[in-house]
């Protein structure tokens, strides 16, 4: 083979070598490959703006999805590896769209706290854990954190004589059902349970609690509560059903108090975006400055302990430091 002919078939490669990075094929461009990255970008939007469109009817996965929401943003970056991978232009223009609804619908929680707003009362929600082996160190923290209310969940005989006793200096007024407790800096009256056991529940099950806090902005109905618990669970999906009957219960209680200043503390198992929690969050305005995950302590992926209120205004919000429990404590500040 003489040069003309090797130079002969250089010259016939090369357009293939071009065309193979340019898509594979004729009319193969930029803009004409990854349709299928684009698309899943459009359905991660459709998903992140309309989350209720996805039915419970199989596995519950309409609520599995809004628990995890605002994870779903991360689609974006894991796309834009994919997209430049796929050297497409399409599929990179179409991230915009995602991008664009999750920062619409999540990007105020990014914004900073103004922790110097005028408020009435602080108050600190904590699911104290049944197995913490250090419920005095526990009790400690909670006592420093300057609140005036405080809600436990998971008190259990054992560690309650010992909340009792590190929390009676700074909140001697104190009131357990159960396994849930309030701790006040002010006088607490009219203090019983509230019913939340779903139906199929038996035992000396007892996790909802309501007292009058005597303040001196006047009288406040709060309440203690704890939800039951959720686990994905093959071939059931994600088991929501118990949560739901007693998220029910409680919305029923709240809107049947018959003062108008309400402070919900509670462990409620479920996120503001899961639409189990509907009967409580439509009937109350939640905290929900920043993202605020409580659980689990050691890599937070979901806020599932809250404070939310009635006729009064959540001003501020945030978690504490790590206890030796597997959620971390919620503290925010009211204006009532």
């Amino acid at each position: 083979m003489n040069i003309e002919d090797r130079k002969a078939r250089v010259a016939e490669r090369r357009p293939r070598r071009v065309d193979r990075w340019r898509g594979g094929g004729p009319g193969r461009t930029f803009w004409t490959r990854g349709r299928v990255l684009a698309s899943v970008a459009v359905l991660v939007a459709g998903l992140l703006a309309f989350p209720g469109l996805v039915p419970n009817t199989v596995g519950n996965l309409g609520s599995l999805l809004e628990t995890f929401l605002p994870w779903a943003g991360l689609a974006v970056p894991v796309l834009m590896v994919l997209a430049l991978l796929r050297r497409s232009a399409t599929a990179m223009v179409s991230l915009v769209l995602p991008a664009a609804v999750w920062a619409a619908v999540f990007g105020d929680r990014t914004l900073p706290a103004d922790r110097g707003a005028a408020h009435d009362l602080t108050v600190l929600q904590h699911n104290v854990s049944d197995e913490n082996p250090d419920p005095g160190a526990t009790a400690r923290a909670l006592a420093g954190a300057g609140a005036d209310l405080i809600g436990l969940q998971e008190l259990t005989p054992g560690a309650r004589p010992v909340y009792e006793a590190v929390l009676m200096s700074g909140h001697p007024h104190h009131a357990v059902v159960g396994t849930v407790g309030l701790w006040s800096r002010h006088p607490l009256t009219d203090a019983r349970p509230v019913d939340i056991r779903p139906a199929g529940v038996g035992g000396d099950w007892s996790r909802g609690l309501r007292a009058t806090a005597r303040t001196p902005s006047g009288d406040i109905a709060v309440y203690v509560a704890h939800l039951p618990s959720v686990r994905i669970r093959p071939p059931d999906g994600f088991g929501t059903g118990w949560r739901d009957e007693s998220a029910a219960a409680l919305g029923t209680a709240i809107a049947a108090e018959r003062l108008d200043q309400v402070v919900l503390l509670g462990d409620l198992n479920s996120t503001l975006e899961d639409r189990g929690l509907a009967p409580v969050t439509s009937r109350m305005t939640p905290a929900e400055e920043g993202f605020g995950f409580s659980w689990p302590a050691a890599f937070p992926i979901a806020r599932i302990d809250h404070v939310m209120t009635r006729a009064a205004t959540p001003v501020s919000t945030w978690t504490l430091p790590a206890t030796g429990s597997d959620h971390l404590p919620v503290a925010a500040r009211v204006k009532l």
